[in-house]
């Protein structure tokens, strides 16, 4: 299996208004890979997602030949969410809208339509798929824009953040925000303390019980203890990648995230009954952030949706690449939902 190689591009909305605001110039961070001609794909990031692929996790996992998403079959386009540091972000805003004065947004933000329509020429999107904050985003496109939009994959996300979702999202948050290099957003270095105590937070709902069944086996052997792998895979992966409040900007993004708002004033089962694409909707069974059970309730509403449960021990980065064997199972069961025998 090979993996294409894209450069960014950058598309610049000129001003912008989204859910806190204004962004003077806001731009939007995108790759494609594959022929316009080929039935297009969206593929958005999640959170720690970026498109260069640095830091916690990048787009190159689900794309490449032999892949989930192979450009050979299909037209890919990633996108990056605001404040991830690719596209418009607190980090690289100039004044006034810079660091802890950046405006506040919402998923209704993040569908960059004008992009794919003004910008590639794509008036029809195959399928939406995306992971986490992706798969979240999956729900959106759908709803937001029925009328370009065929099937739609959410790989381990939901429609509407649970409680016990943002209650989740309070831990890490909460741990950032209180540290005393942190600063209310003011730091004028990488604010250590605050990002690593957010990693450890964070790291714990990850991983379902991958860690406590196969202990360092799952990594090769390449981690003596849990502390190890914490310190290499987690914190190091934000110090040296992510800014304290593009971070916060994103996390609060997640947290509010609810498709219903978008169409029947949070009646979610009226939401997703009217969603007129077809969905493949793929929790995994160790799942902390997204559990299967929500996933099933939401399948329910829907007119034309399968559940597809991963039996995995990895929790939520099954859909995220991080296990080899999940993503031969991902790869099988959205190549069937795509219509495709093998391959």
């Amino acid at each position: 299996m090979t993996t294409p190689s894209a450069d960014t591009q950058y598309y610049h909305h000129g001003r912008f208004k989204v859910a806190g605001g204004v962004i003077p110039d806001a731009i939007t961070a995108y790759r494609t890979y594959g022929d316009p001609s080929k039935p297009c794909i969206v593929f958005p990031t999640c959170y720690g997602g970026r498109l260069d692929n640095q830091g916690l996790l990048g787009q190159d996992y689900m794309v490449g030949q032999g892949k989930v998403l192979d450009p050979e079959k299909y037209y890919i386009v990633t996108f990056a969410l605001f404040s991830n540091g690719e596209s418009s972000s607190p980090s690289n805003t100039p004044v006034p809208y810079n660091g802890p004065y950046f405006p506040e947004i919402s998923y209704e933000d993040n569908m960059h339509h004008a992009v794919l329509t003004k910008k590639l020429g794509q008036t029809k999107i195959f399928s939406v798929i995306g992971f986490s904050m992706g798969g979240m985003q999956a729900y959106y496109w759908p709803v937001m824009y029925p009328e370009m939009v065929e099937r739609t994959v959410v790989l381990c996300g939901s429609a509407r953040t649970s409680p016990h979702n943002q209650c989740m999202i309070e831990g890490p948050k909460i741990a950032l925000l209180a540290s005393k290099d942190f600063d209310n957003g003011h730091y004028k270095d990488t604010p250590q303390f605050g990002i690593r105590a957010f990693a450890r937070v964070y790291s714990a709902w990850a991983y379902g019980q991958a860690w406590y069944r196969e202990h360092q086996h799952l990594y090769g052997g390449d981690y003596p203890d849990l502390n190890s792998f914490i310190r290499e895979q987690w914190e190091e992966s934000f110090v040296r990648t992510w800014d304290a409040n593009d971070m916060i900007t994103l996390i609060n993004t997640w947290q509010k995230g609810d498709v219903s708002k978008v169409r029947h004033g949070g009646d979610l089962r009226a939401c997703l009954a009217d969603i007129t694409a077809s969905a493949l909707v793929m929790p995994c069974k160790t799942d902390l952030y997204f559990p299967p059970e929500d996933s099933a309730i939401e399948v329910s509403y829907m007119r034309n949706a399968r559940l597809f449960v991963i039996d995995s021990v990895w929790g939520h980065i099954a859909g995220g690449g991080g296990c080899a064997q999940d993503m031969d199972v991902i790869k099988t069961e959205v190549n069937k939902f795509f219509g495709l025998s093998q391959g």
